[in-house]
């Protein structure tokens, strides 16, 4: 899965990806940047 990184101010490939429920009950993906090593967040459903 591609989410934006904050660091690296681009689009990466989400490494270890784990799908995740919000305090508000929305679904959203984390995982860690395979480039710099920074967390990543993306709201919604994995695809």
């Amino acid at each position: 899965m591609e989410a934006y990184c904050m660091k690296c101010k681009g689009k990466q490939t989400m490494s270890n990806p784990q799908e995740i429920t919000m305090k508000n009950g929305r679904p959203a993906t984390q995982g860690v940047c395979p480039v710099c090593g920074t967390k990543m967040f993306k709201i919604g459903k994995a695809s």
